[in-house]
């Protein structure tokens, strides 16, 4: 990318989304587009196609989805797969018909089976079932990361996936009932410091392991990959042929790992929350692990920047900083 390239980051108001934007603006780039929900309905597909043919993007960040925690995911199965589904299949098939140089696919590690072999490389892909409790999001998300597969075969495209741990930092989703774990612990050991709580409940008995990123180090790896990982050069063969079982996708995340039991400490620690710490059995635990293989990215040149107790504390001052954040 160019300075001065035509950029469109989709979904600019989350999480990811902001993040890039941020990244875009600290490394010089001058031409960013965005749009907000009510401008662009990227669910809507003739909206979508007018906003490619008017605007025609050089580069394409697709970080726009619907996104949440079990709770969400679990009673709104049909809303999460349909509009995450739409609005990428819309996002992708409207970058290349209008020529889009190269488009980049956020998805999430949740795509790969639950029971997938550990540390996760990218090839586990599709091998055994998905984690039930996020199956349709996990679909939708494949069925982009296919589609971009696809383009790049049939019609010799560059788009790329990246598939990121679980995400924290900087406009973060702390609703208490729709956010994703660490969030969700902020807000909850926060909400017991200041109403002097003797205790806090959490979900399950603690011993799933996770994985999480900073989303600004995220943004950095994205920026990287669109400017430093083809798709196309590397998934040409010997004989200049596509090889059919080549996947241009790239784990994003730190190659380390803890406990949920570990983390709710951590969280408490930092957020300055002394009280006891109890679990509720009755509520899932979820896939019991999710580690990813991140050679792929180190062997690129790229790796994480800030350390998890660092990024708490980050995430934490932009929650006091920002207390509408709590109602979203």
């Amino acid at each position: 990318m160019q300075s001065n390239s035509k950029i469109y980051v989709a979904g600019h108001r989350g999480m990811v989304g902001s993040a890039i934007v941020r990244e875009l603006q600290r490394q010089g780039y001058t031409n960013i587009i965005t749009r907000t929900h009510a401008e662009l309905d990227l669910t809507r597909q003739e909206a979508v196609e007018k906003f490619f043919a008017e605007e025609r993007p050089e580069y394409v960040f697709l970080a726009a989805a619907k996104v949440g925690g079990i709770v969400a995911n679990q009673s709104a199965l049909a809303d999460f797969m349909y509009d995450n589904m739409i609005l990428e299949m819309n996002v992708i098939h409207a970058a290349w018909k209008n020529g889009c140089k190269k488009l980049e696919f956020l998805g999430s590690s949740c795509i790969y089976p639950r029971m997938a072999p550990q540390p996760m490389p990218e090839s586990c892909l599709l091998t055994s079932e998905l984690e039930k409790t996020n199956e349709a999001y996990a679909l939708a998300k494949i069925s982009g990361l296919k589609y971009c597969e696809f383009l790049n075969r049939q019609y010799d495209t560059d788009y790329i996936s990246v598939m990121p741990t679980n995400l924290y930092g900087p406009n973060d989703n702390y609703h208490p009932e729709h956010s994703h774990v660490l969030p969700a612990l902020i807000r909850r050991f926060h909400e017991a410091k200041v109403e002097g709580k003797e205790s806090v409940t959490c979900w399950g008995d603690g011993s799933p392991l996770r994985e999480f990123l900073y989303v600004d180090d995220l943004a950095n790896l994205c920026v990287f990959l669109m400017n430093n990982y083809s798709g196309r050069s590397e998934s040409d063969n010997k004989h200049g042929q596509r090889s059919p079982d080549y996947m241009a996708t790239v784990n994003a995340g730190t190659g380390k790992e803890l406990t949920i039991k570990a983390l709710t400490e951590l969280v408490a620690k930092v957020v300055g929350y002394t009280g006891r710490i109890e679990w509720d059995t009755t509520r899932p635990n979820g896939t019991p692990r999710k580690l990813l293989d991140v050679s792929k990215a180190t062997k690129l040149g790229w790796i994480y920047k800030t350390e998890l107790e660092d990024g708490i504390r980050l995430a934490y001052e932009d929650f006091l900083n920002n207390p509408m954040r709590a109602e979203r």
